[in-house]
């Protein structure tokens, strides 16, 4: 810290150390001051300019230093002053008050904070970036913070100072009114039958009702504005239309004919989305043959002689599509008609707030509706990697239509569709080479998980290539290659097939949403706010095309909070709650996750606790002879809350799910240990980890104690 700052954060510890050592925070309470009311009333008509000023700078004072007392100094220049000076005097009082600390906190912490707390200011600084002034605004006109946390908050951020003062002034002028009328009132209480006049009772009913009239007033008047340029139907002919037909769309359109509302879902291609169709159903049937063969080939470990098997591969992908055909029915056309939903096979267009056109087989129709919700999923991102468009490429949509075994395959990335395929593919005998970029796989995940996952795929014969980035692609040969650079010198991998494995893009486009100014996040998803409300009021998004996660299970976690506030918004709505979305990757061992795991909590400056459990200690898992994993539980530093947990194990999916049921209702290890878990078990290892925190955080004193007390019973 440099010394000026240290000259002015000393001079501002001493001012207010002298402000709480003295009597003013005595003198600062409606009691003292309606005691003093004849001597401050005197002093006013006696001194009128000499008592503005003075007023004037304490308000300032007591707002740039943060003191408490600026809501008792409002209310009493209401009684000393009047509605209309004092409402004056505290307008600009507050707002240069305000901008002292802004400008102090600024100078002081800007640097510091964000050096160390960077990311909680994202919440912030993005809000600033949507939404300009307007923000600060909304926060100084419903106060849903302190307004000292704004003043300080706001001066770790970009705002300009200018800025900040008018919008400030602005914000906080209604505010002060009700505040000051409230002092008008209190200063005409002379005896217990006053407190209950008419004009005291309305000053306190504003108090608390004007935070959430503003509030109401603001996001009509917000509303107003996005949605002025469409003319609005006079009546409509849905209560909701939905776009999309993967898990967020079939459960908000199911959620709503369940409500008894009119429904009708859009959707172009397949029913079941991606999951049903190209990523879920289809992956597992795919693994679950590729380690059945895995299994047989380590036969001998279980006592059994002459196991083999020889992978058909056509005949594998014939049992996917069995699969994926078995369960269609549950998303199917006739199902959800059957449920009350009207279903159109055909391309939607949003053209309006409040309508939407879908062209389908029976022609071209316009459907008017109070709200809809886009579930337009997401596709796989393609590269731009010279000599790529001459390759006949594969990705996670189209893999699914090969009937050869590739004999050389290249998988393109490193994440969870690129570690299952790969592994997948290598267990079915195809020789896979997989190239990330990063310098570890699964890079979402700690360090440690990664590790295990990279030698459990170079044990099923994968070679892995990690730090290598794809530059280009040639055929030139006649034998297809991949030019990768790697530690500063360019590699050759020739392959038959390759698979772009390197994430899926949200799908943005082709409804609509591009010609209405949808707002895009930065992740190039559509925005929500957290009722999976757009910038448009009637228009809300779910699942992949919002994020921020690309699971089915969240798709569908989204789409209850979507429907409900699509329909009851206006009465009332409901955050979507985030607070213990598990995940899972499906190699072998698999890996599943809920809340934070280490590098989340260091980035994000949270302190924890860890408590480790390996597998390897497990019975059931010695058993099965699948000892490869551990069960890693974050909890807050002296408690058994749970932050996060993660498991990487056979069958870690479902392993999973009571730490899920824990974090949601508040449940720490204490109550996991508690419970009685079925022995022989994988599940057990939840309980064991529970069992190393419980010994880590034993009471050494109260355990020597009975030592000594056993001692002396033996006598």
């Amino acid at each position: 810290m440099t010394a000026s700052k240290i000259k002015l954060a000393l001079l501002l510890g001493v001012l207010i150390a002298m402000f709480l050592l003295s009597d003013l925070p005595h003198y600062l309470t409606l009691e003292n001051l309606k005691a003093q009311q004849n001597e401050i009333e005197a002093y006013r008509l006696n001194h009128p300019f000499a008592a503005m000023m003075g007023y004037l700078g304490l308000y300032i004072a007591v707002t740039g230093l943060s003191l408490p007392g600026a809501a008792v100094l409002t209310i009493a220049g209401g009684g000393i002053f009047g509605l209309f000076w004092s409402t004056v005097l505290v307008s600009f009082a507050s707002s240069i008050g305000a901008t002292l600390a802004f400008l102090a906190a600024r100078f002081l912490f800007r640097d510091w904070v964000r050096a160390k707390f960077g990311s909680r200011l994202k919440a912030i600084e993005a809000g600033l970036q949507r939404d300009g002034p307007y923000y600060l605004f909304s926060l100084r006109l419903v106060p849903i913070f302190p307004f000292f946390l704004i003043n300080l908050a706001m001066g770790l951020t970009p705002m300009k100072t200018a800025t900040f003062y008018w919008v400030s002034q602005a914000g906080m002028l209604a505010g002060t009114l009700v505040y000051v009328n409230a002092g008008t009132q209190l200063a005409q209480i002379e005896s217990a039958a006053d407190i209950m006049s008419s004009g005291l009772i309305v000053s306190f009913a504003l108090l608390g009702l004007f935070p959430l009239l503003a509030k109401r007033a603001l996001d009509y008047l917000q509303q107003r504005k996005i949605v002025a340029r469409w003319p609005k139907p006079a009546r409509f002919d849905h209560n909701l239309v939905v776009i999309g037909g993967g898990a967020g769309g079939l459960v908000t359109a199911y959620l709503a004919a369940a409500l008894k509302a009119k429904v009708t879902l859009v959707e172009k291609e397949r029913m079941g989305g991606d999951c049903l169709n190209t990523g879920c159903v289809p992956s597992k049937a795919l693994l679950k043959s590729a380690q059945l063969v895995a299994l047989i080939r380590r036969a001998g470990e279980f006592g059994l002689k002459n196991a083999s098997a020889e992978v058909d591969f056509p005949a594998v992908m014939r049992q996917v599509r069995q699969a994926v055909a078995q369960v269609a029915p549950h998303d199917s056309v006739e199902r959800y008609r059957s449920l009350g939903v009207n279903v159109i096979q055909g391309t939607a267009n949003i053209v309006s707030p409040w309508q939407v056109e879908v062209s389908s087989a029976s022609g071209v129709e316009t459907l008017s509706t109070r709200a809809i919700v886009i579930a337009a999923g997401a596709h796989p991102v393609v590269p731009v990697i010279p000599g790529l468009e001459h390759i006949d490429y594969l990705t996670s949509d189209t893999i699914w239509n090969l009937q050869q075994l590739p004999d050389r395959l290249l998988i393109l990335g490193g994440g969870p569709i690129g570690c299952e395929l790969a592994q997948a593919f290598a267990r079915l005998g195809s020789r896979v080479t997989q190239v990330e970029m990063l310098p570890r796989l699964l890079i979402k995940e700690d360090p440690e998980v990664s590790e295990c996952i990279a030698a459990s795929l170079v044990a099923d014969g994968v070679d892995l290539r990690l730090g290598h980035t794809a530059k280009r692609f040639d055929h030139s040969t006649g034998q297809a290659r991949i030019i990768a650079e790697c530690a500063g010198r360019e590699v050759e991998i020739a392959f038959d097939r390759v698979v772009l494995a390197i994430g899926r893009a949200a799908t943005v486009e082709g409804y609509g949403a591009e010609n209405l100014g949808l707002a895009l996040s930065a992740r190039r998803t559509i925005a929500t706010d957290a009722y999976q409300r757009t910038n448009y009021p009637t228009i809300f998004a779910v699942g992949d095309v919002a994020g921020p996660y690309q699971f089915t299970h969240t798709a569908a976690h989204q789409a209850w909070y979507a429907a409900i506030n699509a329909l009851f918004g206006q009465i009332k709505a409901f955050r979507t709650d985030y607070s213990a979305v598990p995940w899972a990757t499906f190699t072998d061992p698999e890996v599943a996750r809920v809340g934070l795991n280490e590098q989340d909590a260091q980035s994000e400056g949270v302190a924890y606790e860890v408590s480790h459990y390996s597998l390897a200690d497990l019975d059931r898992a010695i058993t099965d002879r699948a000892t490869a994993g551990f069960v890693k539980v974050l909890t807050v530093p002296g408690s058994d809350k749970i932050l996060g947990a993660a498991i990487v194990g056979r069958h870690a999916a479902e392993s999973i799910g009571e730490f899920v049921l824990a974090m949601s209702n508040g449940l720490g290890l204490n109550k996991i240990l508690g419970s009685i878990h079925i022995y022989p078990t994988l599940a057990e290892a939840n309980q064991h980890v529970a069992g190393v925190w419980k010994r880590n955080h034993a009471p050494r004193t109260l355990l020597t104690i009975l030592q000594r007390y056993h001692a002396w019973m033996r006598g």
